[in-house]
């Protein structure tokens, strides 16, 4: 199971705004590219590495951003959905 954290999808329907208002078929694009990367998390989360304590970043192909996450008992937490010209190491202060 997937579970999505509010933060992260405040952060999806800002990008999905900011690409919507470019073209709207880009948005969309944007959402299908997500999701796409949603299910390979789900099908396979071993398959990236952590990269923090044991939080793991899944990086979209089309879109430069990256979907961090994590496994808990509930099942894989959506922790955030970064730009990846964000600074650095702001997706830490997303994630503690």
């Amino acid at each position: 199971m997937l579970i999505i954290r509010k933060e992260a999808e405040n952060e999806i329907k800002e990008a999905f705004n900011w690409y919507t208002a470019r073209d709207r078929n880009l948005g969309r694009s944007f959402l299908n590219e997500l999701e796409r990367s949603f299910i390979l998390i789900q099908e396979n989360p071993e398959a990236y590495s952590p990269i923090y304590r044991s939080i793991r970043r899944a990086l979209c192909r089309r879109f430069p951003y990256a979907v961090y996450f994590v496994r808990e008992d509930t099942g894989l937490v959506v922790l955030a959905v970064l730009h990846q010209r964000r600074q650095p190491l702001f997706w830490k202060k997303t994630v503690d």
